[in-house]
């Protein structure tokens, strides 16, 4: 009995430091960005991490491209400045 005590209070002190210490990144605020469907006009958001994985395939001068959960278009990076 003392033993499942003992392993409790281990469990608890090692929970504790990962809620502080927060080793993998579970307490940080994840960024998105916002797409729009070229289809069906739609926006949706998407996070960051995602949109920078696609980054690698990439040519020079070409944008990322997901598919609409809506429509199953084609969407790009809404921009609010369209020099951007």
């Amino acid at each position: 009995m003392a033993k499942n005590k003992e392993q409790d209070e281990l469990s608890k002190a090692f929970l504790e430091t990962l809620d502080e210490d927060d080793p993998f990144g579970l307490n940080e605020e994840i960024k998105v960005l916002i797409f729009k469907c070229l289809d069906c006009g739609k926006e949706d958001e998407v996070p960051e991490y995602v949109v920078e994985e696609f980054h690698f395939d990439l040519k020079e001068n070409e944008e990322v491209e997901v598919v609409c959960p809506f429509c199953n278009g084609p969407m790009r990076r809404a921009r609010k400045d369209p020099s951007e």
